[in-house]
């Protein structure tokens, strides 16, 4: 009996697992500040820390944070936008991965644990893994998100990235090294900044996507993504330096027209969804014109002719709305 206590004793305990550093840039969000920094707080994961980057917020943000008190680490800077905020997290970090999470946003239960199951069940070539996601409205109402591609859960090269964002940053777990190697968020970029990080990310690290949905992104009025020129303007900055970057030879023509074609469908649906059709018209005949066929619609996770379909209601639009003065 002795004999079987001390081998009881001496029974190995179960591996500890990877701290995980949460980075929440935050600008005037201080109505959905709580909520993020709540679903973070009541996840059942043992090694965890919440860095909330207040980017020189002139709301109630400094005032939420602090009802939290030592449960998060809340850091205040000038303004200088997204991703200075998001690198400021990132230096700050002191645990070996790193999540993130938009202020306007928020993790589902068991998001920690999901996340870094998988990340431990994959080859340590995977720096990066997104989970899926679910849409919510600004009071929490979840909206739905149909999705089209049947392999949803598989690895994502750089060219995926290129040719389409495959995630929002939200949700997204990344090894520490890889912004070591990689470098930080790209300053002079005010939208894009995360799929022009992914795409460095991916140059470099495997990455995976998950078919689990363990974050809701929130879509409400003051939304980045509402400014359709500034998200043009970036987006294409976004592919002229991953093409300068070689990541898909300048010299393979065919990818970058259908990458450039595919780019104006979305800047089109942009515009389209902030109430300039016309503008949204012109870019989607430009679509069309550098790259008249998208095969493989649903590797896109797009309906079939789904430029035909925005095309009609373009036109549909263009007879209700009057054109610009």
């Amino acid at each position: 009996m002795a004999n079987a206590d001390h081998a009881h004793s001496k029974a190995p305990s179960p591996p500890a697992q990877p701290g995980i550093s949460v980075v929440i840039p935050c600008y005037n969000y201080a109505r959905f500040l709580a909520a993020a920094v709540d679903s973070c707080l009541a996840q059942d994961y043992p090694d965890f820390e919440v860095i909330v980057v207040d980017d020189g917020s002139k709301d109630e943000t400094p005032a939420v944070a602090a009802r939290y008190g030592d449960r998060i680490r809340y850091i205040r800077q000038d303004n200088a936008g997204l991703p200075a905020a998001r690198n400021t997290g990132i230096t700050n970090a002191r645990k070996p991965f790193i999540a993130f999470l938009d202020a306007d946003d928020q993790f589902k239960p068991g998001h920690f644990a999901g996340m870094m199951g998988k990340m431990q069940r994959l080859p340590a070539s995977f720096g990066l893994l997104a989970p899926d996601y679910e849409y919510i409205d600004a009071d929490g109402t979840p909206l739905g998100n149909r999705r089209y591609d049947p392999d949803w859960e598989r690895q994502i090269s750089a060219a995926d990235i290129i040719m389409r964002t495959r995630f929002p940053p939200s949700g997204v777990l990344a090894r520490r090294e890889v912004f070591d190697k990689c470098g930080l968020f790209d300053l002079p970029l005010r939208s894009s900044e995360d799929r022009d990080m992914w795409i460095r990310v991916a140059a470099h690290y495997k990455v995976w996507r998950m078919d689990n949905a363990l974050v809701q992104i929130r879509r409400h009025g003051s939304n980045m993504s509402s400014n359709a020129a500034r998200m043009k303007a970036n987006m294409l900055i976004v592919l002229g330096k991953a093409r300068r970057a070689n990541i898909v030879p300048a010299s393979d023509f065919c990818f970058w027209l259908r990458a450039h074609s595919f780019l104006y469908n979305q800047t089109a649906l942009i515009y389209a969804g902030t109430g300039h059709p016309w503008q949204g018209f012109r870019d989607m005949a430009r679509s069309l014109l550098l790259w008249p066929w998208h095969p493989g619609h649903a590797r896109l996770d797009m309906p079939p002719l789904f430029r035909v379909r925005s095309l009609a209601r373009w036109v549909r639009d263009a007879f209700t709305s009057k054109p610009p003065q």
